[in-house]
């Protein structure tokens, strides 16, 4: 009796010290709210891999732009996008860890942050992300949920027109540029990408509208026209130090996605690809040696487009790549100068010359990966490279310079690629349908938001990876 009566004044007691038995079950790892900043390093980074990675379950577009080739697996280089649901895992990492992170960072700015200033610096970044993150929505699939895609009281939304959606992306980095005052703070150190440096992020900004501007240019050039122009005004990335990039860690979890690709894997699955390897050997190109490995024989040599290849017959991913703290890059200058150059051949007013952004835009490049300008000159020099040898076809010259310098970042070369249609790629040796110009939509959307899906699908021609969209005219 005495033993009954002892426990359950030791329950008691234990009970009366417990004001909320709730949180009993309260995971002090997993917490259930976080702060608003923690919202905005994650969605930053969610961005940075899904750009980054070379994994076949989300990222193929290096195997699509012919930059890299598999070796014995070989169905995502035939452009097989159905047997690991590549479409969808790139719609849920897109619109659930980065779009949805970024509201849920916008929701709390407000209550976490009490200077208005350090506010709105804050909610503009956030913005600033959003628009980037559903540029590579559009550029991919076409019409997309955008008005009432991240609104959890639409379960089943309706698909907005893809040429007005790239339109307000633009009015929405107007407003959002408007509010960031540049002598007040924003994320700090949370910001992984400038370190809360609004300067940077408002050329980021800027940079981002130009992109923009002349992806739709071939469209509507009155638009773009005005776009490019006032972006230029504003001021767009002029050196290396306003690059876009995020930072990976030497330690697991906040890795390159690439060594956790190649190295950590330990997997021989890619290779170089021998459209791209091919190229930078015809034109002595300084950085083949960055971009990848000699190969057996002490050359360079690559696996075809779309057959199985010896790993270790041919050249592989330099180790620069595949480091375990190589950045992750969203935007860098070497692109924005082609976009500059590309814009002087549209006849819009953005100063210099075709040559000179062209120029800029290679050397930047060049040493970006290691090189010197001594080495830029001379390749710059040769007739195969010099711009000299453009006028008429600034397309094709500014396109495979564009494709090269794009090296490790497939997804922008394959936008690019589709604008310029420069290189002129084969497509691979047992493609199963042509190389894609867009990719179809995820089967869940099509048994879940049926009818959103069919209006879509009928809106821009048929949901298949042939049909070109809007602004991919040529």
């Amino acid at each position: 009796m005495r033993k009954i009566i002892l426990a359950i004044l030791v329950l008691s007691a234990g009970l009366s010290c417990t004001k909320n038995l709730t949180k009993l079950n309260d995971d002090p790892k997993n917490p259930k709210e976080a702060p608003s900043y923690a919202f905005l390093t994650n969605a930053e980074r969610r961005l940075s891999d899904v750009l980054a990675s070379s994994n076949t379950n989300v990222n193929i577009y290096r195997l699509i732009v012919q930059h890299w080739q598999q070796t014995q697996y070989t169905d995502e280089s035939n452009y097989d996008l159905g047997t690991r649901a590549i479409n969808d895992n790139i719609w849920d990492i897109l619109y659930r860890d980065v779009l949805n992170d970024l509201k849920e960072a916008k929701k709390l700015i407000p209550e976490d942050v009490a200077d208005v200033n350090v506010q709105k610096n804050q909610l503009a970044i956030a913005e600033l992300l959003q628009v980037y993150a559903y540029y590579y929505l559009v550029t991919t699939y076409g019409n997309i949920p955008y008005s009432e895609s991240l609104d959890v009281s639409k379960p089943f939304p309706k698909y907005d027109d893809a040429k007005i959606i790239m339109a307000d992306l633009i009015t929405r980095l107007d407003a959002a540029t408007a509010t960031i005052t540049t002598n007040a703070a924003s994320f700090g150190s949370a910001d992984i990408i400038y370190g809360g440096n609004t300067s940077k992020w408002k050329k980021f900004a800027n940079s981002i509208k130009l992109k923009i501007a002349l992806t739709i240019a071939d469209d509507d050039a009155a638009k773009a026209k005005t776009a490019v122009e006032t972006a230029v005004t504003a001021g767009v990335f002029t050196s290396a130090d306003d690059n876009a990039l995020f930072q990976y860690l030497s330690a697991p979890p906040n890795t390159n996605p690439i060594w956790v690709d190649l190295i950590q894997s330990s997997r021989d699955d890619f290779v170089a690809g021998s459209t791209l390897v091919n190229e930078l050997k015809r034109l002595s190109d300084p950085r083949l040696d960055n971009f990848f490995t000699t190969d057996q024989n002490g050359g360079y040599s690559g696996g075809e487009p779309g057959e199985g290849t010896a790993f270790a017959a041919v050249s592989h991913v330099s180790p620069t790549i595949t480091a375990p703290t190589f950045p992750g890059t969203l935007m860098d200058v070497a692109e924005v100068e082609f976009l500059l150059a590309e814009a002087f051949e549209r006849g819009f007013n953005v100063g210099g010359s075709a040559r000179s952004h062209y120029d800029k835009a290679i050397t930047a490049s060049i040493i970006a990966w290691n090189g010197t300008v001594a080495e830029a000159n001379i390749y710059l020099a040769q007739p195969g490279v010099s711009y000299l040898t453009a006028p008429g076809n600034w397309r094709q010259k500014i396109g495979m310079q564009k494709w090269l310098a794009l090296n490790n970042r497939g997804w922008d070369a394959w936008i690019e690629w589709r604008k310029f249609d420069y290189p002129a790629l084969n497509p691979a040796s047992n493609a199963v349908s042509d190389i894609p110009v867009r990719f179809p939509y995820p089967v869940k959307e099509q048994n879940v938001n049926r009818l959103n899906y069919e209006q879509a699908s009928t809106a821009i021609g048929s949901d298949e990876v042939s049909t070109k969209l809007f602004w991919d005219k040529f």
